[in-house]
């Protein structure tokens, strides 16, 4: 098998990632196979003799590469403008299919000057993405590149030909090969300003077959297809996807779902196969072995790996679970190999025999970390809300030979979302925290995914009221059982998180302080100027523009109650942030300032929403400095405030 590690490096302010290769029955240990700048994506050909990868280099987009499964020098295939992504081989491994961002005439130019491209209009408030910038000029298509009979590194790399067509307006992506390689299998996105997206049949080269909607928004289907993968034999496509309802846009909690569609019947309409209330999919982890379907499940902060019978009624099998939170997935020689967090991981590799068993590891990603001595297990809390809810979560204390036992400064944090989970995964927020010789507290309220569609729906059109209680019944929880400091009590969070961290702070005085990370601070003025504004906030807050509505709109907005706040607060946003704009945050601070409140705004140039999970290293490190800083200015460790 091959995978890929990467390691944040803030000598070099950059991710290095290579390949390495490894045999599934731990037979020898892991070899690297590439030594690039970033490395990533690797997809071995059906017959075995290639590895297909991206490469990018220092600045630039990453190009398609290929090289010997044996090793040797990687030869670039393209030389994509934008770059390409998500490389999959034909089943005659005679070609690659990838999809590229295809920019109109004039922009994007490398070295070119922004300033001096045409303006651009727009049609539709659907036009940009965070971390990406503006799309609607650069949609994504689906190409395919044909495999060198031999690696000849003399040849250049080729510029990418004429893509896929399809009649979409958005983009078009998610690509997979039907076993005939006379077609493939892709998702599209209907229009711009629309949520649902379908899934397609593109034909290749010469192929008599015309493109073809398998699901039709325009003909009334209401799934949002995240990913798709045909079956071997061509009959059926397994699809991951969401239900949106009839109007398309009821997008809150809507679990992501097995479906399948008959290909061999006209007209077929999908079966989803899993519990629509109850369990939640991954988008991106799907695979097939002879007799069942592989996803992962998200379930109460892990994400197990089910087998889902591809025939029949029976009940889907556990192959990999608690605790464990699976990211992708592949199959081969009676095995599965994933790609999985775990407690004292960021991630390490997996194998599982299909014909049963445990998994057995066969990387040690997380060794030196755990050789340190300094990693801090979790402690499994549940509390209980006001209205008898159960909240579930965790809390990490610091190493009592180092900080005693306690009385600690504890800090509650609150993940993003809203619909997201905090998992059992290793996670560098809480255990840098605890190094530092915090109690954190953490844990997934109402609002959250993993616990079923109610438990994530029941903060539409009442953000800031169960999901609130549950943090605080979370954190006094943890306050009876844990040595938690009542007097030295902080709370953070980012996106959803920092919306209600502010929140908080609107309603109580119970914390000596706060950071607010790039936060939903203001549905107003979001609804303008996020990427997801046109949609997200007028389903979770509220859409309408009576009294009224303003009314319910203003009973849940941070900005509206900021007079309140008396918390020191520390605000940390992105410049270039377009899921929850920096003027949110900058609006937050002065706003505070003004008001006499003890604020700083930290301001990261160049970062997106991502700052904190992809961002650059340097960055990364200079955040955790400032969130040190400003908890020992106001919780200090070893005392009192």
């Amino acid at each position: 098998m091959v995978f890929v590690v990467s390691t944040p490096d803030p000598s070099t302010d950059a991710y290095p990632s290579l390949l390495w290769t490894a045999p599934t029955d731990g037979s020898a240990p892991p070899s690297v196979l590439t030594r690039g700048v970033r490395d990533t994506s690797p997809v071995w050909s059906p017959d075995g003799r290639w590895i297909a990868f991206l490469r990018a280099a220092a600045k630039g987009p990453a190009q398609l590469f290929l090289v010997e499964a044996g090793g040797g020098e990687p030869v670039c295939l393209t030389d994509a403008p934008l770059g390409v992504s998500d490389p999959r081989f034909s089943p005659d491994s005679a070609r690659i299919a990838v999809t590229a961002r295809m920019p109109e005439p004039g922009r994007y130019v490398r070295d070119g000057e922004p300033a001096a491209e045409a303006p651009r209009l727009l049609t539709s408030p659907d036009h940009r993405s965070d971390g990406i910038g503006v799309t609607s000029d650069r949609p994504r298509r689906v190409q395919v590149v044909p495999v060198p009979e031999s690696l000849d590194r003399s040849d250049p790399p080729s510029a990418l030909p004429t893509p896929l067509t399809l009649a979409v307006e958005g983009d078009l992506y998610g690509q997979r090969w039907m076993p005939d390689g006379r077609a493939l299998v892709a998702v599209a996105q209907l229009a711009v300003g629309d949520l649902r997206r379908d899934a397609v049949l593109l034909p290749v080269d010469d192929s008599p077959a015309t493109p073809l909607r398998i699901t039709d928004a325009e003909q009334g289907s209401t799934l949002a297809v995240e990913t798709i993968l045909p079956s071997r034999d061509g009959a059926t496509l397994w699809m991951l996807a969401g239900d949106l309802g009839a109007d398309g846009k009821d997008f809150v909690a809507a679990l992501t779902g097995l479906y399948s569609v008959d290909l061999l019947t006209a007209g077929a309409t999908p079966v989803r196969h899993t519990d629509p209330e109850r369990v939640d999919l991954v988008p991106g982890v799907l695979a097939q072995t002879d007799d069942e379907v592989l996803v992962a499940e998200q379930r109460r902060g892990d994400v197990v790996l089910l087998g889902v019978p591809a025939r029949g009624t029976q009940a889907p099998r556990v192959l990999v679970d608690h605790p464990a939170v699976v990211s992708s997935v592949s199959v081969g020689a009676g095995t599965v190999a994933v790609s999985a967090g775990l407690p004292d991981s960021a991630g390490e590799i997996l194998v599982v025999d299909l014909a049963g068993g445990e998994p057995r590891s066969v990387t040690a990603v997380g060794a030196g970390l755990r050789e340190a001595g300094r990693f801090r297990e979790p402690v499994e809390i549940t509390g209980t809300a006001p209205d008898g809810y159960p909240v579930h979560g965790w809390a990490v204390l610091p190493d009592p030979v180092r900080y005693g036992p306690g009385p600690h400064p504890t800090i509650l944090m609150i993940h993003g979302g809203p619909f997201a989970q905090y998992t059992t995964a290793l996670f560098d927020e809480v255990q840098v925290l605890a190094e530092a010789g915090y109690v954190v507290v953490y844990g997934n309220p109402r609002g959250s995914s993993g616990y079923g569609s109610a438990h994530g729906r029941a903060i539409r059109r009442a953000m800031g009221t169960v999901d609130a209680d549950d943090v605080l019944a979370l954190l006094d929880a943890a306050s009876a059982r844990l040595p938690i400091d009542p007097a030295r009590l902080g709370v953070m969070g980012g996106s959803y998180g920092g919306y209600l961290s502010a929140w908080l702070t609107t309603r109580t005085d119970r914390f000596t302080a706060a950071i607010v990370e790039r936060g939903f601070l203001d549905p107003v003025s979001f609804v303008g100027s996020s990427d997801i504004g046109w949609f997200f906030g007028l389903e979770y807050v509220g859409a309408g523009d009576g009294p009224e509505d303003a009314a319910a709109i203003a009973a849940q907005s941070p900005m509206a109650h900021v007079a309140r706040v008396r918390t020191p607060t520390l605000v940390v946003h992105s410049e270039q942030d377009w899921r929850c704009p920096v003027e949110q945050g900058q609006r937050w601070f002065v706003e505070l300032y003004r008001r006499g409140v003890p604020t700083e705004l930290l301001l990261f140039p160049g970062e997106g929403h991502e700052l904190t999970r992809s961002g650059r290293p340097q960055h990364r490190v200079a955040r955790f400095e400032h969130v040190l800083r400003w908890w020992d200015r106001y919780l200090p460790v070893g005392g009192s405030a």
